[in-house]
């Protein structure tokens, strides 16, 4: 299949909060025991009627994960769907673990950093990352998804697994490369879930684990589409860990900021949170709505061009959104830029900025850095945090199985049981 055979991002995934309630009422049905018994297959591109396909809606929350595990439970009981749940709340999970420990995102940046910059020393895997990112390695399953990753923007969870694994043990490359190719071409790219997962199939993330690409699974949930003998004869058979790491040290999660009542205010709504304007506390009096479609100059965000564009039409669709429920005029800026956001909150009457809180991330980096320019002009920026986030993320702060105990806990404080 070419690229020309791959449906465009933007149809496989149109921006907008609709089609994404719309694919979660169509998947709701689905997301028992048959999900349960099916989630790990990856029939091919255009088949993936097994899994949700909803991570772009989510990652951007045009669609939330509260709303999402409301649709699933008005279908069935917590434990008929517990796999699906638990899907959505490693999501979550992630997300808590990494805002206990930001300087992983941070390190990761810099080691991509420097193994871009290295490959003009013509290191021995430069060639390998080349085919690699142009599935030219002879390896069938993983040269399809390359193609597949870049035509569509998407990959199904197991196959990101194994071309992972592939990735780090096979074609022996650097994991933070294969993390940014990720990034660079996944519509829902997600930081924490992106940067953690690569970590863990590396044998970083959980000191000593790591995820092995077996010929014989890959067969088995790609229904046979590869040559078991010949992958086989391909694949690594010793997957070591990249490396030994400590787990970092945990930190608090800072509080989230509050917003007196009556206070007049410009609504920020960025890519981490388009339905933000939901997380609001009450009796604010809202003077405008801006959506950012991009991140800061000194984070640059989006990172890959089909994430660009579903976040651009996303932007669209939830300045329109904020616009009506705020019934305040709403409009999109290209970037978290300090000059514009000041130039929009005089205009608003407003010296105050509210936005939903950001995970660690190029956007919580960009709202970071923000501050000192707004507070110069005399505006500050107030980051609220949604009930979801604020009782998950403590809870992150092992593995996932003691996380996962907390889960009917968690759906209980979300009225969701």
């Amino acid at each position: 299949m070419t690229n020309s055979d791959h449906p465009d991002p933007l149809d496989l995934f149109p921006p907008t909060r609709a089609d994404g309630l719309a694919r979660l009422t169509d998947f709701a049905p689905r997301s028992g025991r048959k999900y349960a018994s099916n989630r790990n297959a990856d029939p091919g591109p255009g088949r993936k009627t097994n899994v949700s396909q909803l991570s772009p809606y989510i990652r951007h929350r045009l669609v939330t994960e509260r709303e999402v595990v409301a649709a699933v439970l008005d279908e069935f009981a917590p434990s008929t769907a517990e796999k699906f749940i638990q899907e959505v709340l490693w999501r979550t999970y992630w997300k808590g673990w990494l805002q206990m420990r930001p300087q992983v995102w941070h390190d990761f940046l810099d080691e991509r950093n420097r193994l871009r910059a290295s490959k003009e020393l013509n290191n021995g895997w430069t060639k390998a990352w080349q085919e690699a990112e142009a599935g030219r390695t002879g390896i069938a399953c993983f040269d399809d998804w390359v193609e597949e990753l870049k035509a569509t923007g998407y990959l199904h969870n197991h196959a990101r697994m194994w071309f992972a694994s592939i990735w780090i043990f096979t074609l022996k490359l650097p994991w933070a490369l294969g993390a940014d190719f990720f990034l660079r071409h996944l519509v829902d790219a997600d930081p924490a879930s992106n940067t953690l997962g690569w970590r863990w199939v590396a044998g970083i993330q959980t000191r000593g684990k790591t995820y092995k690409a077996r010929a014989s699974n890959i067969v088995k949930y790609t229904g046979d589409r590869y040559d078991a003998e010949e992958l086989g004869r391909q694949l690594a058979d010793d997957t070591p860990p990249v490396r030994d790491e400590p787990t970092p040290e945990r930190q608090d999660i800072a509080p989230a900021d509050t917003v007196e009542t009556g206070t007049r205010v410009l609504v920020l709504l960025h890519g981490d949170d388009l339905r933000g304007f939901q997380a609001l506390p009450h009796g604010l009096e809202v003077g405008g709505v801006v959506v950012a479609k991009g991140g800061h100059a000194d984070a640059p965000w989006p990172f890959g061009g089909k994430a660009r564009a579903f976040v651009a039409g996303a932007a669209d669709d939830a300045a329109e959104a904020a616009g009506k429920a705020l019934e305040t005029d709403a409009a999109t800026i290209d970037a978290l830029d300090a000059d514009t956001l000041i130039e929009r909150a005089k205009a608003a009457g407003a010296d105050v900025i509210v936005t939903a809180d950001a995970p660690v991330g190029p956007i919580d980096d960009g709202l970071r850095a923000l501050d000192d320019a707004l507070d110069a002009a005399g505006v500050t920026l107030k980051r609220v945090r949604r009930a979801w986030d604020a009782n998950a993320w403590p809870h992150a702060t092992k593995g996932f199985f003691p996380f996962k105990k907390k889960i009917p806990d968690l759906l209980e404080q979300a009225d969701l049981t």
